[in-house]
Order: structure tokens, then C-alpha cells, then sequence
């Protein structure tokens, strides 16, 4: 069963459409505010549920990264039904599914929020036990506690699957490989005070992707969650302006 105010959505627009990606643990309702304020600026927006993510931790730890990907894939296919043209931005995880979108589709511009390249060492990846040992294991999470943000932005997963950390390391060592054949144009955004991913990955998308046409933005004094913190009026005026720039 899907958490309550967690479900994929769907905001009718114009014929510009924007696939909004949450990120790992995450869901949807993540990425609402985004999602409206596009939206009211004219798009057709729709936030994919990526499988495993807004029900319960033993249904994420069934899936791989394969099968976030499918669920990318067909709500790319759901937008493609209603918009001439689709742009595809993604928060954390769901900004590496974003780049490898945009080397299996046609999308005409992408945006990566806080794209996880390289894991924050505080986070201990390094200590992650190895695949075989992992199936039944997890770490505990602390409870959220965000203001003004839709109410089940807070009811992520109190538990984090190592079987399915193991999965997001896999995505992101893909997704080096295929950041050399991306071109779409992209908006890389990172946050200074991120203290889940490490800020030199934003320079590293920057310096190993295709794309001739990239920008690159450091936001001051912003975390990890960029789309729900108290930056992201910023986070959403550039991420406009990006898209609708010819």
C-alpha cells in the first residue's frame, strides 16, 4: 500500500512537459512543490513513484536499480503521450536516473539536484558490507521533522536497506560511464552545505559530460533536500529559468 500523499502526480499543463524524480527512500510528494511551481509557470509536470519507494522497506529491497529505471522509463512514456516536448530533472538518486534518461530518451534539457556522485565519508560507504551479506540488513534513520512541506514529505522510510544501498552504488557507477555520451543540455545544482553528498560531485558531472550547452550552480547555505528547504524559492527560480532560456 502506497503511503498516504505519496502517490504519483500528475499537474496538466502546456505542451512542455516536466518529468520531476525523487530520489533514493524518497517519493514523490518530495518534489510537489517543485512540481506545482512549474506548473503554475505553465508545464504539464508528472512526479514518478520509483518501484520499491513510498510503501514499506521490504518492497524496496525486492527491486534494483533496473527497476527504478522502468519506473523512469514509463512515466517518460506517460509524458511523451501529452507533451511536444519533455524536460526531466532529478533530486539526489533520482538526478543520476535523470542522466541516464538522457542517454536512452530524447529529452530537451535536464537538471540534476544534489546528484550523488560521491557519498559524504561521514556516511561510512566504505564500511557497507558486502552484497552477500547484506539481505536482511539495514540502518535505522532518524524521523524527519520538515516545516511547510507536504505531509508526506516526513513519512520516509525510518529504514535503509544495505541490499538497496548496494543497488544505488551500482546506478552511480553506471552513470560515470555514461556521462561521456550525454549531450543534452544540463543544469547541475548543489548545495554548499550538503552533507549527504559531496559537493566536487557536481564538478565532476561539469567536467566528464557531453553537453555542449551546462551550467553549473552552487547554492549557498542549502543542504541535501533542495527542493524542501528553506533555499528552494532559489532552487526553482533557476531551474525556470533554465528551462525556458532558448
Amino acid at each position: 500500500m502506497i503511503i498516504e500523499g505519496a502517490e504519483p502526480f500528475l499537474l496538466k499543463g502546456g505542451s512542455n512537459g516536466v518529468l520531476l524524480i525523487h530520489g533514493f527512500t524518497g517519493l514523490p510528494a518530495e518534489l510537489l512543490l517543485m512540481g506545482n511551481f512549474l506548473n503554475r509557470a505553465g508545464f504539464t509536470v508528472l512526479g514518478v513513484r520509483l518501484a520499491g519507494h513510498a510503501t514499506n522497506e521490504l518492497n524496496l529491497m525486492k527491486t534494483s536499480n533496473e527497476d527504478w529505471f522502468n519506473s523512469v522509463l514509463d512515466g517518460y512514456a506517460i509524458l511523451n503521450g501529452l507533451c511536444e516536448k519533455i524536460f526531466v530533472a532529478g533530486h539526489s538518486m533520482g538526478a543520476l536516473l535523470t542522466l541516464k534518461l538522457a542517454y536512452f530518451r530524447n529529452v530537451e534539457k535536464i537538471v540534476t539536484l544534489a546528484a550523488p556522485i560521491f557519498i559524504n565519508e561521514d556516511l561510512h560507504l566504505k564500511d557497507l558490507p558486502p552484497r552477500s551479506e547484506c539481505k536482511d540488513f539495514a540502518v535505522i534513520r532518524p524521523h524527519r521533522r520538515l516545516k511547510d512541506v507536504p505531509p508526506a514529505v516526513n513519512k520516509v522510510y525510518r529504514k535503509m536497506p544495505y541490499i538497496s544501498v548496494h543497488e544505488l552504488v551500482t546506478l552511480i557507477e553506471e552513470v560515470k560511464i555514461l556521462l561521456p555520451k550525454i549531450t543534452a543540455p544540463i543544469l547541475i545544482m548543489q548545495g554548499t552545505e550538503d552533507h549527504t553528498v559531496q559537493p566536487r560531485s557536481a564538478d565532476y558531472i561539469e567536467e566528464n559530460i557531453k553537453s555542449a550547452r551546462k551550467e553549473k550552480i552552487f547554492v549557498e547555505n542549502c543542504g541535501h533536500l533542495m527542493p524542501l528547504t528553506e533555499t528552494r524559492d532559489l532552487v526553482f527560480e533557476e531551474v525556470l529559468k533554465f528551462l525556458n532560456e532558448t
